[in-house]
């Protein structure tokens, strides 16, 4: 898999600067794998593994259909990219935190 060059001019104009920009992909990239877990999670949870009647109990045999699922997930883009790919389209859209106002 080739690597993709990222001009860091281009990533400084979606931001204020450069280090604002990685911020906010890597937060993105989170928000990405934390979602992708999820949807593994649910897909999964219905194809348990059946026990090997010739081995231990403790074994588990290979299930063709999460083998399946789990080549689906693999050849997805990695969370990172799909964060600069999302950034760079300008279809992400971010916000500074508004400051809390303390009540006296």
């Amino acid at each position: 898999m080739a690597i993709k060059t990222l001009e860091i001019k281009d990533l400084e104009a979606k931001a204020a600067n450069v280090y604002e920009a990685i911020v906010v992909l890597s937060k993105r990239a989170r928000q990405i794998n934390e979602e992708t877990k999820m949807e593994f999670s649910q897909r999964i949870e219905n194809l348990v593994a059946l026990p090997n009647a010739n081995d231990d109990m403790d074994e588990e045999i290979s299930n063709p259909d999460q083998l399946k699922v789990s080549l689906e997930f693999e050849a997805r883009p990695k969370p990172t990219e799909e964060a600069i790919e999302e950034l760079m389209k300008d279809h992400l859209e971010f916000r500074y935190k508004e400051p809390e106002i303390k009540k006296v």
